[in-house]
């Protein structure tokens, strides 16, 4: 159905039930996370997709064990490679630590690994000024692709943590995209930002507003 439409997918999000299994770690959990993962593959290679972004972590368990997550990484971007997808890590948010640690650890372990930053997650940890910093530059090399929304909750807000639009929230994204433009990058970008009400009706003008936004902070 989806090749039908005629349309580009170039990224796909993989089910996040790969990061609760993960996550969860109990009896036959890995086996399971790793086949739903496969499937995964499958599919955004048969709809022409050349990115995935995965949360590596994810669901009540979160980083609890986050070494069993990290160490499962590897068989995870080897599954990818053989369909020929990037395999891309989010920045998800931490019930335990927080994403910015995680991302440093596995750029230690895994010195290729890339990255897909999302604003709203950055925010939710007070981490988005921290990844401008000069210290933390030489992350940016692993980010391959972004997920742009705002956040109008405060550190670790778990009842406000929702994907707004441009503007309806706190993230300074004329500081962000400054510096974009500064450093050079060079990856995509996906609105992930809700844009449907409780009746399914879907708000195209807002929707459309935020894309507009989008293309003139990328300049």
């Amino acid at each position: 159905f989806l090749r039908s439409l005629g349309a580009a997918f170039p990224v796909m999000h993989c089910e996040k039930g790969v990061g609760e299994l993960l996550s969860r770690n109990e009896a036959g959990d890995t086996e399971q996370a790793m086949r739903l993962f496969e499937t995964n593959c499958r599919m955004a290679k048969s709809i022409g997709a050349g990115t995935m972004v995965l949360h590596l972590w994810n669901g009540p368990h979160s980083d609890r064990d986050i070494e069993h997550n990290l160490r499962a990484y590897e068989r995870l971007r080897f599954l990818a490679e053989k369909h020929g997808v990037l395999l891309t890590v989010e920045n998800v948010v931490c019930s335990h630590a927080d994403p910015l640690t995680h991302m440093k650890r596995m750029a230690q372990l895994y010195p290729d690994v890339r990255f897909t930053f999302d604003t709203t997650m950055a925010q939710f940890h007070g981490q988005t000024a921290e990844m401008l910093k000069e210290e933390n530059l030489w992350l940016w090399g692993h980010i391959a692709h972004m997920h742009v929304n705002d956040y109008s909750g405060g550190y670790m807000d778990w009842k406000n943590l929702k994907t707004l639009h441009i503007g309806q929230g706190q993230v300074d994204f004329d500081a962000l995209f400054g510096f974009l433009r500064r450093y050079g990058y060079a990856g995509d970008f996906t609105v992930e930002a809700t844009s449907f009400d409780q009746t399914g009706t879907i708000h195209f003008d807002e929707l459309n507003g935020t894309l507009e936004k989008l293309r003139a902070l990328i300049g």
